[in-house]
């Protein structure tokens, strides 16, 4: 697997930081829960990273992914009852508007649900390759 190293001790620092919290607080103190989690483990990353969405070269906007880790890896933390296909449908959408191949989507709701998400940039430059053809 991709960044299987990484990805591992990401994922390992979601179950121990949902055994230790539980569920029932708002997504941002979970972030910031993840954050320390990620400083313990000496790990860089950054929060609430700005990604613009263009569109026949017009800008249509600008989203924000939870946390981008080594810069290869980003995480969408969700704090609701069951995670939805929308809500994996917004992490695939984060991997396509950027350079970005794994994408971990975490839930601190009743259960723990972890999803893993791949988009490979072979991937998204057939895709354009294929958009752009007439």
């Amino acid at each position: 697997m991709k960044h299987a190293e990484l990805t591992e001790k990401l994922i390992g620092a979601y179950y121990t930081l949902y055994n230790e919290l539980g569920h029932g607080f708002l997504e941002s103190i979970y972030q910031r829960g993840y954050a320390y989690m990620l400083t313990d483990l000496g790990l860089s990353f950054a929060e609430q990273c700005p990604i613009r969405v263009m569109h026949r070269d017009r800008d249509l906007g600008e989203f924000r992914m939870d946390l981008v880790v080594e810069g290869i890896v980003l995480v969408e933390l969700k704090a609701v009852k069951v995670l939805e296909a929308s809500h994996e449908k917004q992490v695939f959408n984060y991997l396509r508007a950027t350079n970005i191949e794994v994408g971990l989507l975490f839930n601190f709701g009743p259960r723990p649900q972890v999803r893993r998400i791949l988009l490979d940039n072979e991937f998204k430059q057939q895709r354009a390759s294929a958009a752009s053809a007439p």
